[in-house]
């Protein structure tokens, strides 16, 4: 296992360590993705007063896919400070909703800089890097109110810049092996016709569909994976694994 990936093992989600923040901090629309509209800061109705999910097993087939596909990189069982449990959050101050989707922010941010931090092409942007982790992972320990406060415009701006910049260190001088897609809209996109940069496809043996192989993708995320469609042979980068019902595929 790569430092990367062994950084990133401590910002993943554990829902049995957590107090279902992320069944009432977002707000969320009717959808192909939600059976029902829920605003910012009032609880699902199908949470429990155990904090859990009363239809976590059966999400998708009662409509709630998107629930599927969230990931808050491990914020939902920060303990310092300690989290308010479900119930608090939605009778406590207003202020805690804005807490939660900013410490989702900064945990999301850790990943990407954990992977940024491990790549040799980056080694120019190293002492930036490192200081924008340490930045972040001061934030993470803030009380609700201070995490509230934090402007996270100007904060994914910057982490935006820097991390682009490391894309292009990180992908001079390779040939590319597909179309560089940055900031299309790949939703429903078909990536084994159309493969992009730092992907490839390899054809199988006796005329398969052959194998989509995302081990050079920059800054994947579990979401995306869990989003997308793949099956058995599609191969991740380090630290991601697939999806159960791609197993079954």
């Amino acid at each position: 296992m790569t430092a990367a990936a062994d950084d990133r093992r401590r910002l993943r989600a554990d829902c049995a360590s957590c107090a279902g923040l992320c069944c009432v901090a977002p707000a969320f629309a009717a959808s192909a993705d939600f059976a029902v509209d829920k605003p910012a800061g009032v609880a699902c109705r199908h949470l429990q007063r155990d904090s859990r999910c009363g239809i976590h097993g059966e999400l998708r087939e009662r409509g709630f896919p998107g629930c599927t596909v969230f990931d808050c990189f491990g914020a939902g069982q920060q303990k310092d400070p300690p989290p308010p449990t479900a119930r608090t959050l939605a009778a406590g101050p207003c202020g805690r909703p804005a807490a939660f989707g900013v410490q989702r922010l900064l945990h999301e941010l850790l990943w990407y800089l954990a992977e940024a931090l491990a790549l040799d092409a980056a080694a120019p942007l190293h002492r930036e890097l490192g200081a924008l982790r340490e930045r972040a992972g001061r934030l993470t320990a803030a009380a609700p109110a201070e995490l509230a406060a934090v402007d996270t415009t100007v904060l994914q701006a910057e982490a935006g810049a820097l991390l682009g910049s490391v894309s292009e260190l990180a992908r001079s001088g390779l040939r590319p092996r597909g179309r560089d897609r940055r900031g299309a809209d790949l939703v429903a996109a078909d990536l084994r016709r159309r493969p992009p940069a730092g992907a490839r496809r390899e054809r199988a043996s006796g005329g398969g569909r052959g194998v989509l192989r995302l081990a050079g993708a920059l800054f994947l995320t579990r979401r995306q994976v869990a989003a997308a469609r793949g099956d058995a042979a599609t191969v991740l980068p380090d630290g991601l694994e697939h999806p159960a019902r791609w197993e079954a595929t």
